[in-house]
């Protein structure tokens, strides 16, 4: 994907001069299969901004040309585009159903994060290694077993949700490789989970929500992680 960069005089878009209809018109014809969430006008004279699948693209206002890559601001050098993706991806943090979450607490879990993890994704256990050695926090778990990439982990999943401590066959099992104890039958809100995580388009795992609604994605070090957390 070739990157194009485009002078920028601000960050915040200005109100649709474009027909938004039209637009979408044209992604609907030409690229039936992506679903355009927004249609938003840039600074950039003609330039508008389609938010579709998790990503930005660009196009005139007619739809008729498609830009890809990042916008960037070259006085401040700011990826305008990354911070209008991190906008948009932003998750209400009391917004999540956290009763279908494996809570786990470290010291005095005043600080929270939520994270969206497949327990045979090896991306997601090195996450957990990483939040081993943290204190002073709480994780909420949502499991989100992909069974496209990992066959057996929609089971290992199952298994740990009707575990009698969760968090203790999550922590073995991802830290240790103690399978849990399987055959044991229960309601489990995996299948919610995998909608919710649809509405919120997050398609791979292991993905972190932070308190402000930030969201992160892949194994992130407990230092970046400590500074996320503690910072304004």
């Amino acid at each position: 994907m070739r990157q194009l960069v485009f002078l920028l005089a601000a960050v915040f878009p200005f109100a649709l001069h474009a027909d938004e209809a039209a637009i979408r018109k044209a992604f609907s014809e030409r690229y039936g299969k992506v679903a355009v969430k927004s249609v938003t006008a840039t600074a950039v004279p003609g330039i508008y901004e389609v938010y579709a699948d998790g990503n930005i693209l660009y196009t005139d206002e007619a739809g008729d040309h498609l830009l890809m890559g990042p916008l960037v601001e070259t006085r401040s050098r700011i990826n305008l585009t990354q911070q209008r993706l991190e906008a948009l991806k932003a998750v209400k943090f009391d917004s999540l159903p956290l009763d279908q979450a494996i809570r786990i607490v470290k010291g005095k879990g005043e600080r929270r994060i939520a994270v969206f993890s497949d327990p045979d994704c090896p991306f997601c256990q090195r996450l957990e290694k990483e939040l081993a050695g943290m204190d002073n926090l709480t994780i909420y778990v949502f499991l989100l077993p992909l069974p496209e990439l990992h066959p057996q982990a929609v089971g290992i999943a199952g298994n740990v949700w009707c575990a009698e401590d969760r968090a203790g066959a999550w922590q073995a099992y991802m830290l240790e490789g103690r399978k849990p104890e399987s055959g044991k039958m229960c309601a489990s809100p995996i299948d919610a989970i995998a909608a919710l995580a649809g509405e919120l388009g997050i398609s791979g795992t292991p993905a972190i929500i932070l308190p402000n609604g930030r969201r992160l994605e892949g194994a992130i070090p407990a230092a970046s992680l400590e500074t996320l957390l503690d910072g304004p």
